[in-house]
């Protein structure tokens, strides 16, 4: 689940770390939707907007550096 998102974060690492290293990315299918300074902060702001399970929040950091993806979850009752 969310490996477009994961994919197109790999693919752009190198702009995103340019304009946003060590900021938190929102992305949602092949776009960024938001930038933020905090995990928590990201998902607040985006789960108002956008279903659980359709984004993926991660954190821009060098590949070297440790690294920690959120993915949004569906949770069925």
């Amino acid at each position: 689940m969310l490996e477009k998102e994961y994919k197109y974060y790999k693919d752009n690492q190198k702009d995103f770390l340019s304009k946003y290293k060590g900021k938190v990315l929102v992305i949602k299918e092949e776009k960024l939707i938001g930038v933020y300074d905090d995990e928590a902060v990201a998902y607040d702001a985006t789960v108002s907007v956008h279903p659980l399970g359709t984004f993926l929040i991660q954190r821009c950091v060098p590949d070297n550096e440790t690294v920690q993806s959120f993915h949004s979850r569906v949770i069925f009752s």
